[in-house]
């Protein structure tokens, strides 16, 4: 096969997996996805040749870079928005959430929150992407062993922070043998 016809199975095969991982890491913001997939496969097709066998976590790879390239961007027109003091709370609106506003599963999502961008990323690599210890070592750019222990220490701070959040259940559950 050549390298156009590995990079339109690659597109083809793994465009969704790319959208939702970088969908998951923007909170869905739709035209920000959409760019910055693009962006990815810009990148994944000016680098055709390096396509490995097995493209998902090399496509990760390039997508962290793209993401993390959007949001510094994303940055830099909030820095100017705000210096020109043209955002919402400037012009008094502010949206209230409703008493019922929090979603299922929310508190473990502010539990992950409270946690460094790198213990997030090892942590969503392997429970949103599914991926295997190998695999995420391709996304961090770092060998199998490095990668098994940034999971395990970040396990174990998340763990942390969620007995921190819900001390009574976390001890309820160690009681019961389950923590």
């Amino acid at each position: 096969m050549s390298d156009d016809d590995d990079f339109a199975a690659a597109y083809r095969e793994h465009y969704w997996a790319v959208s939702r991982y970088v969908a998951r890491r923007l909170d869905g913001r739709m035209s920000d996805v959409e760019e910055v997939v693009a962006e990815v496969f810009t990148v994944a097709w000016r680098r055709r040749t390096d396509l490995p066998d097995s493209p998902l976590p090399w496509l990760y790879a390039v997508a962290r870079n793209c993401l993390a390239n959007a949001v510094r961007g994303q940055g830099r027109r909030r820095r100017l928005v705000d210096r020109l003091g043209n955002d919402d709370t400037a012009h008094g609106r502010h949206i209230e959430a409703g008493p019922d506003a929090e979603s299922p599963g929310a508190w473990v999502h502010d539990a992950l929150a409270r946690l460094s961008p790198a213990d997030q990323e090892v942590l969503r690599l392997t429970a949103w992407e599914e991926l295997d210890t190998d695999e995420v070592a391709v996304v961090l750019g770092c060998g199998r062993r490095a990668a098994s222990m940034r999971l395990h220490r970040a396990r174990r701070r998340l763990r942390a922070e969620i007995d921190r959040m819900v001390p009574t259940t976390a001890a309820a559950l160690k009681e019961n043998g389950h923590g």
